[in-house]
């Protein structure tokens, strides 16, 4: 018997999950429809209402930052509705592209209204709007008003009937019958709920595919990312050329000299060592003296480039020993799984990234004291430098840390500078681990 039973349920439990996963389908699309009126509520207040304002007033200078305002909320309130339509259908909608803000002032805003996608959300949140409403209505209808009609017998006989008074019953068939008016405001309840999940399914469907037709533009997306990637090319390459510049003039301005010397200098003792070799003597000396700090130099500049250790010890090592050639005391942390090794790419970039910032704390931050910080997560290996000096650095061309901009927008990565005047400053960079692999 005890097995009977047992064998009873596992065969019945396929059909209480599906009952049971149709029914939290049922009560997600529910949410998704009746939640979607109060965000459509908002989002088309400040849409159309900011929209009005802003082109009113753009002919005074007040309305264009109103229009940019505008359409940062629209961007805000389509990036709810796409992770709305993306957790009540289960998949993904295709990408969207925003173009990159660039610039300060009006420049930037000007570059705000000229981005296709953000007028499209605009229009999304003004179009939708109606759709919600009806929406809203019907759903609460069809659920609400449904389980009303079926628990009919259980409220309506306290209410009050007048001798005159029809029911719905009565007025369409003339059966003023008191069970036959149950009879059929319960079937009318039983139909209208046998029929809530197909309307809310119809209802959904109609939502997100507005969303997916307003929202989302794959062939916009494409050509950003082939922007991306162009942009990311030329990038390294103006950072490669820039580091062979840099080593073409520290190689001329140091090493270049002391050889040039040094050859002569040999030719000089080559001359004495014939007549006069204790006059030599000194000249080897010195000589001895330039070639260990040409080989300094040298040495100095290929950790510029890659140093052995981090080829042949990995991230950690490399970054310990650059923090401990640095005149200004810095304090290590690295957050790494240990012995996990990086893509080549993005350990020459984090080495090259800390490298260059703590050149530039020695150089000019006047920082008493420095902290790196590096850590690593599913999708990108974060470097974060922090002095306590006076501030005051910025990534934009003609500075210190353009070079670093142009080297991580090679591998898609970004870098982010926080250096208020008087300090401290705090430069946090992002190198992306996808589309690379371990070794």
């Amino acid at each position: 018997m005890i097995q009977t039973n047992t064998s009873s349920l596992a065969a019945s439990s396929p059909e209480l999950r599906q009952e049971s996963s149709a029914f939290r389908l049922f009560l997600r699309r529910l949410g998704f429809v009746l939640g979607g009126l109060p965000l459509g509520v908002a989002a088309f207040v400040v849409g159309l209402g900011g929209f009005v304002i802003g082109a009113v007033g753009s002919a005074l200078v007040f309305g264009i930052p109103v229009l940019v305002g505008v359409l940062a909320a629209a961007g805000w309130f389509a990036s709810v509705e796409r992770r709305r339509v993306e957790a009540v259908t289960g998949r993904a909608l295709p990408p969207h592209g925003y173009r990159a803000s660039a610039g300060t002032g009006f420049k930037a805003w000007l570059r705000a209204l000229r981005d296709p996608q953000s007028w499209r959300d605009l229009t999304h949140a003004v179009v939708s709007f109606p759709l919600r409403v009806v929406g809203f209505c019907l759903a609460l209808t069809w659920t609400v008003g449904g389980l009303g009609e079926v628990l009919y017998v259980a409220w309506s006989w306290p209410i009050p009937r007048d001798e005159g008074k029809q029911g719905l019953l009565d007025l369409m068939f003339g059966v003023s019958s008191r069970a036959a008016d149950i009879a059929f405001n319960t079937g009318i309840g039983v139909v209208v709920l046998a029929t809530a999940a197909p309307m809310l399914r119809a209802l959904v469907a109609v939502q997100a595919g507005l969303a997916r037709m307003l929202l989302t533009n794959e062939t916009a997306a494409l050509q950003l990312r082939t922007e991306q990637l162009a942009q990311g090319r030329r990038s390294a390459v103006a950072a490669e050329a820039n580091t062979l510049r840099r080593l073409e003039r520290d190689l001329h301005d140091g090493p270049q000299q002391r050889l040039v010397r040094l050859t002569m200098d040999l030719e000089t003792v080559a001359r004495r060592l014939d007549d006069d070799p204790e006059r030599a003597r000194p000249l080897v000396a010195d000589m001895i003296s330039q070639s260990h700090e040409a080989l300094t130099e040298l040495r100095a500049l290929s950790r510029g480039i890659a140093p052995p250790i981090l080829a042949d010890r990995g991230l950690v090592p490399a970054l310990t020993a650059a923090a401990a050639r640095c005149p200004v005391p810095v304090a290590l942390t690295a957050e790494l799984p240990e012995g996990r090794r990086f893509a080549p790419a993005v350990e020459n970039t984090a080495y090259f990234v800390v490298a260059e910032a703590l050149t530039n704390v020695a150089k000019h931050a006047g920082a008493e004291r420095c902290w790196v910080r590096v850590r690593v997560d599913e999708r990108v290996l974060s470097v974060e430098v922090r002095d306590d000096g006076r501030g005051g650095a910025h990534p934009g061309k003609g500075h210190g840390l353009a070079g670093l901009v142009d080297r991580l927008a090679a591998v898609e990565g970004r870098l982010d500078v926080v250096s208020p005047v008087g300090g401290p400053t705090t430069l946090i960079a992002e190198v992306p681990l996808s589309g690379v692999g371990e070794r």
